[in-house]
């Protein structure tokens, strides 16, 4: 049986957004499953910490929903809106960290892999924490840009909107990151299991 938000999952961001707004519940709930898990993504990518990205992802969407009635249609997207408060947040609680002594690795609690007899699954979560090591290595303003373009897949000019900046600086930021990137990973390919891939070919 449909549920009721299945019926707006053609209409545009804005158009529920104003929905929302005019009280329809089962817009917000379809806004909400198109925008929080992307804010939550993009926010773990940039603070390296899932329950802190939980919590910025939520106050984000919490500010779209305070701002509703006062959206005004055609001067930016909602969902690049949605990423630039998500950018502050993150930027406010990565200066925060820096403010303060961080945990040092060994005394981080351990997280349990329930698919730890899974070598595939394994090996992708090794990739995925030499991603994540390797973006957190970056300067903050690097990182955004290159999560927006290569993860987000954003366009320089939303990017640029989001972060504030010129699509120049966009541009020589999101390049500055991958070089760094690869950089960081370089000579990292067998530890990670891409040669033993590129020889099943």
């Amino acid at each position: 049986m449909p549920m009721p938000y299945d019926a707006h999952s053609d209409q545009s961001d804005e158009t529920l957004l104003a929905l929302f707004a005019a009280g329809d519940r089962a817009a917000a709930r379809a806004l909400t499953l198109r925008l929080a898990p992307r804010a939550l993504a993009y926010a773990a990518r940039i603070l390296g910490d899932r329950a802190e990205a939980e919590d910025v992802a939520q106050e984000a969407m919490l500010r779209l929903w305070r701002i509703a009635a006062e959206w005004q249609t055609g001067q930016a997207q909602v969902s690049t809106w949605l990423f630039r408060v998500v950018t502050n947040l993150c930027t406010d609680r990565l200066r925060r960290r820096q403010r303060r002594p961080s945990v040092a690795l060994d005394d981080a609690p351990e997280v349990a892999d329930v698919q730890a007899g899974a070598v595939a699954a394994l090996i992708e979560a090794d990739r995925m924490a030499a991603l994540q090591a390797a973006l957190d290595a970056l300067p903050d303003r690097q990182r955004q840009a290159v999560v927006l373009r290569h993860i987000e897949g954003l366009t320089n000019p939303e990017i640029a909107t989001v972060m504030e900046i010129g699509v120049e600086a966009v541009e020589s930021l999101t390049a500055r990151g991958k070089r760094a990137l690869a950089g960081l990973l370089a000579g990292r390919r067998a530890d990670l299991g891409y040669e033993d891939e590129e020889g099943q070919e």
